[in-house]
């Protein structure tokens, strides 16, 4: 695909400058506010949930019968061993619950049986206080809100949704005394995230909600029209809503002025129990077969007023798995919904305002940096929204660069924007910012030369020279590796490279102190003859052996004084020098072993290498180009914790698999050109009252909320989990914080800043309303990975099966007041049974299967590292009919039209042979041909003349000139164009090997080791009615 779309942005764009230096700003001073994170520990008191043997049943008895495709199912042979759950007894002491995400590292669980209504009367929530007349600042805050009339609680679902049949909606109640506060790992048996509700009207429609900060006195408003980052436009993101966070013309805004007691009247009126929101309509499971929205599911949109939901953090960005927080833990405890922020912090963003200023406002006490939801109690006072300090305004801040006038502060861009980027001053540097360096490690075994990668390796650097990130201090190094280690003398003036070679190694040493590492720019044509050259030099050799330990060493001796990118190339199990293994995969014990043992790294030389090269800032990227095992749980340490990636590409071979080979060039493309940023730290605040306590994602915590990533590029995505530690009973909202401060490849010292404002409840009825169903899906499979890891895999498995009891459970008997037979779900959480099948069926958790040890635990690194928007294809695909396509509803991007099919279930029931339909998996795009296939679709899209001439390993569409063939391919490449890497497209028929994976997607249809979709929603009704 072509990387136009990403462009870097570093050093792009207008800046502001205006001031004389300022005293110098204290580097993240320590926030005190934030926990230690929590010990590990996962207690196994009860034993798990296990799903009893599925009952031959269907949908409904006018179920249609599946398609002619063959899908193989077998009666599964589960053992019929019953549910043990702990009785209630007084919260205090409840046993710990095994096999559940939700347990605090201090406290023992203290949950009331989910099945279980309590006795005691549940007290009603109290009233919100009244309007305190003593007040010295008028109430002037109406203008920014809008009526509950105009503005419902919560956008409705889409209309593709059936209403339940047979079920009574109720108006939701909170139930019960607040549990004692819990904090702790993955959600163990509680109520499951519930599901993102898809709006009419866009993911960022204007909604009514509860605001809790002082507010001081209104200014007049102003257009803030600074510039912005220019960066070629893309087309609609995967999400196709509407986006009123990328819009290009200036947004109005009035800081609004109130304070607390002032706005609880207005917040009553607007309380989500005046009507019952879409999210909370009641669905029955079991009943309601269609609940996929006919495009991509969006994300909630928190209950805030108008003017504050606009200038809130988009959520491609930064996601809350709760878009409405628990007054208390103990109530975040009785949901039984995990929270966590997701985060996407250094995005290719189409708008980006960069802001050059002498002075960088921030709160004197916790270090917040000034953003939109602080409050201005007049033109020299600011309160944080984090930890309430008032702060004085510094002279240079009252000018604003926007209308070139003075006494304007609230106008400014950093408080007109939740997402910004700041040039650092001096202060921010503790030495001169770092050139970008780049260090090549190449296997060159003869099983490495063997595969041809090679040549895709130095063909795409070739091509590539001169658009690698950077300046004129660019610098460049090479090694390549078998049995020992080969480094290259790149000296100008050398009339061609010089290799040198060290075999000793045991004790590994540098054998030239300089010109390994040279300037880009001045050693260009050294370095294009050695690129051309290095597949040859060693085309003839027969040495096996991989030192890639060594390698490793030699790279972090090269980096230590400056820092940079390495590259490692690695094609089998590194078996000579430091950091050599054993090969520890058993195929005989794959599909029968229910525990997958080996997860965990066999040494801890990596993990040890990682954290000295993140000390100096050195980061290590590693691609895995193999057909044998390779231990990648333990090589990917290497990367895990420098703050690299993994890349990995099982059976690659230059000829016997083409598609691994295009894949490869692509993202190599990708990975040469995107913008990339050095010696980077990210520190997350939030407001005082919360805590974060897990980290997950590719880093070295340095502090409880510090992460170092000596490199942070945008195709990385991180997640936190955090408690509740003191109460927020007097905050109406609070604030999430993501500062990343980085080094651009251009050599200025950066500071991106992301900041989210979500509402403050104290029903169960609005969190489960305000629920971000992939958001708590993609942290529980991050939980999860945790899991298997210090745990086991069934352990995990457990767990999230828990997870989706306990949520339903816990909406049955706390939120609903009238029991209905069936499974019943929040519409919000509809999707949410579906999500966790399909997890258990992903890659990283199936059991059951012959799935390699490398492969699976590639799957979990994806769970851990990809941002939400690519992970939740990878874990339930998108599968569309492509034999139909029309313009109707479609999208006109760059002139082009862009069909919007709609997306069908994942079971064989919605296949025809007389079709022919496509899945999207995220990193891979199948295009399954039936048999039947209209011939008139095989001549204008495929161009041939009959199924019989479709080729076996048929891999791209050809170009045709007809509508047929312009309308799919214009899909398939709006599809690539969504994501960062490239998915490579697989054309299968019936006879294909492919088939078999086409087929392994179909999460909802059961296979010889799964439950199907409704099989396991049966299963989860007999937990909730127990």
């Amino acid at each position: 695909m072509s990387s136009s779309g990403f462009a870097s942005q570093n050093g792009a764009g207008a800046t502001y400058a205006n001031g004389p230096s300022q005293n110098p700003v204290a580097l993240y001073p320590t926030n005190q506010g934030y926990m230690a994170p929590p010990q590990p520990g996962y207690l196994n008191a009860m034993p798990a949930k296990e799903p009893t043997p599925p009952a031959p049943s269907y949908y409904n008895p006018s179920r249609q019968q599946p398609s002619p495709v063959a899908m193989f199912q077998q009666p599964l042979s589960l053992p019929a061993s019953p549910n043990h759950r702990p009785a209630l007894v007084p919260p205090t002491h409840t046993p710990p619950l095994a096999n559940s995400f939700y347990q605090h590292p201090q406290q023992p669980p203290s949950w009331p049986h989910p099945a279980v209504n309590q006795a005691s009367p549940a007290p009603s929530p109290a009233p919100p206080q009244p309007y305190n007349t003593g007040t010295s600042t008028p109430p002037v805050f109406q203008n920014t809100m809008q009526s509950p009339a105009l503005v419902p609680p919560y956008s409705s679902l889409n209309n593709a949704y059936m209403p339940a049949p047979a079920v009574n909606v109720v108006a939701h109640q909170s139930f019960g005394p607040p549990q004692a506060a819990l904090r702790g790992t993955l959600p163990p048996s509680g109520p499951p995230p519930p599901p993102l509700a898809t709006h009419s009207d866009g993911p960022y429609s204007a909604q009514p909600g509860a605001m809790n900060r002082p507010m001081g006195t209104a200014y007049p408003s102003l257009q803030p029209a600074y510039q912005s980052v220019p960066a070629p436009q893309k087309p609609a993101h995967m999400q196709p809503a509407a986006q009123p966070y990328s819009t290009a013309a200036p947004q109005q805004y009035q800081q609004p002025s109130v304070s607390t007691a002032q706005l609880s009247p207005s917040l009553a009126a607007l309380n989500l129990q005046s009507e019952m929101p879409e999210a909370l309509r009641v669905v029955n499971l079991l009943q309601e077969r269609n609940l996929l929205p006919p495009g991509a599911v969006t994300p909630p949109t928190p209950c805030l007023p108008q003017d504050l939901q606009r200038l809130n953090c988009s959520p491609e960005v930064f996601r809350c798995t709760l878009t409405s927080i628990p007054q208390t833990q103990s109530l975040l405890n009785k949901a039984k919904l995990p929270l966590g922020l997701l985060l996407h912090p250094f995005k290719d963003l189409s708008q980006l305002p960069v802001v050059t200023s002498s002075t960088i406002v921030r709160c004197r006490s916790c270090r917040t940096y000034i953003n939109p939801f602080v409050s201005f109690l007049d033109q020299r006072r600011w309160k944080c929204n984090l930890c309430y300090r008032v702060n004085d305004v510094p002279e240079e801040f009252m000018y604003n660069p926007v209308s070139r006038s003075y006494g304007e502060p609230h106008k400014r861009p950093e408080v007109q924007n939740a997402t910004i980027e700041f040039i650092a001053p001096s202060e921010y540097m503790l030495r001169p910012p770092q050139p970008a360096v780049y260090l090549f490690i190449l296997d060159v075994s003869h099983n490495a030369v063997e595969t041809g990668y090679l040549d895709v390796v130095c063909q795409s650097l070739l091509d590539n020279l001169n658009s690698l990130p950077g300046d004129t201090r660019t610098k460049i190094g090479f090694i390549t590796f078998d049995s020992t280690i080969h480094f290259y003398n790149l000296q100008e003036g050398l009339s061609q490279p010089q290799m040198l070679i060290v075999s000793d190694i045991e004790d590994m040493f540098l054998p030239t102190p300089d010109s390994l590492l040279v300037n880009l720019n001045e050693c260009k044509e050294l370095v294009q003859d050695l690129l051309r050259s290095l597949p040859q030099m060693f085309s003839k050799t027969m040495e096996t052996q991989s030192a890639l330990g060594p390698a490793l060493q030699g790279a972090f001796k090269l980096l230590s004084h400056t820092g940079g990118r390495v590259s490692v190339f690695q094609t089998q199990l590194p078996a000579v020098g430091a950091g050599s293994l054993k090969p520890r995969d058993e195929p005989s014990q794959r599909a029968a072993a229910k525990d997958i043992q080996h997860l965990s790294p066999a040494t801890d030389f990596y993990k040890k290498l990682a954290l000295d090269c993140s000390g100096q800032q050195i980061a290590v990227d590693l691609f895995l180009l193999s057909a044998q095992y390779c231990d990648l749980a333990s090589l990917g340490c290497i990367s895990r914790y420098s703050a690299g990636s993994v890349y990995y590409y099982p059976s690659y071979h230059n000829h016997h698999n083409p598609s691994q080979t295009e894949r490869f060039q692509k993202d190599l493309k990708r990975y040469l050109t995107r913008k990339i940023g050095f010696e980077a730290v990210m520190r997350i605040r939030c407001t005082k009252g919360l805590s974060i306590h897990t980290f997950h994602g590719n880093f070295f915590v340095r502090s409880t909320d510090l992460l170092s990533l000596p490199n942070v590029n945008p195709d990385a995505g991180f997640a936190v989990q955090m408690s509740i530690e003191e109460n927020l009973l007097d905050m109406q909202v609070v604030s999430f914080q993501a500062a990343l401060l980085y080094t651009s490849s251009k050599g200025e010292r950066r500071i991106r800043v992301h900041t989210l404002c979500l509402p403050v409840v104290n029903s169960l009825s609005d969190i489960f309303a305000g629920a971000d169903v992939q958001a708590i899906a993609a942290l529980l499979a991050s939980m999860a990975v945790d899991r298997s890891v210090s745990a086991s895999l069934s352990d995990a498995r457990d767990a999230l099966t828990n997870a989706a009891i306990d949520s339903l459970t816990s909406y049955c008997t706390s939120v609903l007041t009238i029991q209905q037979p069936g499974l019943l779900a929040p519409a919000c959480l509809r999707l949410f049974p579906l999500y966790i099948l399909a997890l258990l069926k992903h890659k990283a958790f199936c059991t059951g299967t012959s799935t390699r040890l490398d492969e699976r635990v590639f799957a979990m690194c994806q769970l851990k590292y990809q941002p939400l928007a690519y992970l939740m294809l990878m874990v339930h695909p998108a599968l569309y009919r492509m034999d139909n396509l029309t313009d109707e509803g479609a999208l006109n991007i760059n002139e082009r039209t862009i069909p919007q099919p709609r997306v069908l279930q994942l079971s064989v029931e919605k296949l025809s042979r007389d079709g022919a339909f496509l899945m999207d998996h995220g990193m891979v795009l199948y295009l399954w041909i039936g048999r039947n296939c209209n011939p008139s679709f095989l001549t204008q899209v495929l161009g041939i003349q009959s199924y019989i001439a479709l080729p076996q390993n048929m891999k791209q569409l050809p170009e045709l000139d007809t509508a047929e063939s312009s309308r799919i391919r214009a899909f398939i490449d709006w599809l690539r164009e969504q994501r960062p890497f490239y998915p490579i497209l697989h054309i299968i028929r019936d006879e294909s090997e492919l088939k078999a994976e086409f087929m392994q997607n179909m999460v909802e249809d059961r296979t010889e080791s799964a439950l199907s979709y409704y099989e396991f929603l049966l299963h989860l009704q007999q937990q909730v009615s127990k």
